[in-house]
């Protein structure tokens, strides 16, 4: 398994959860890593984003919500997500990688309840 995410959970809205994601060092390293999500009957969409050197994207409905981050020495990435709200629920998945070659993770749910 090249892409390993776990942390998904059951919370209340308004709570908290940290999704990670350790990858291998073959596909992590020099790759922009990014969460996507999957609502229910919905397509993925991209939540956030980090470069190599840290810079970060989001989502509009994310921004000031949703932290991205990485360890490049661990060869992990992270979305810290809190003030989460019902229409956050969706299965998270973390990539590796903008253009092809690009690898996903399997998904870790996340389900908030209102």
């Amino acid at each position: 398994v090249q892409l390993q995410a776990s942390g998904g959970g059951l919370v209340q809205a308004g709570g908290s959860l940290r999704l990670s994601c350790a990858a291998s060092r073959s596909i992590f390293s020099e790759r922009v890593m990014g969460w996507y999500r999957q609502a229910p009957g919905k397509q993925r969409e991209l939540v956030a984003t980090i470069t190599t050197g840290g810079s970060t994207d989001y989502v509009d409905s994310v921004k000031g919500r949703f932290t991205i981050s990485r360890d490049n020495a661990s060869n992990s990435v992270y979305l810290q997500m809190n003030s989460l709200r019902p229409e956050d629920t969706g299965v998270y998945y973390c990539r590796a990688g903008l253009i092809s070659p690009f690898y996903w993770g399997q998904g870790t749910l996340v389900t908030v309840s209102s």
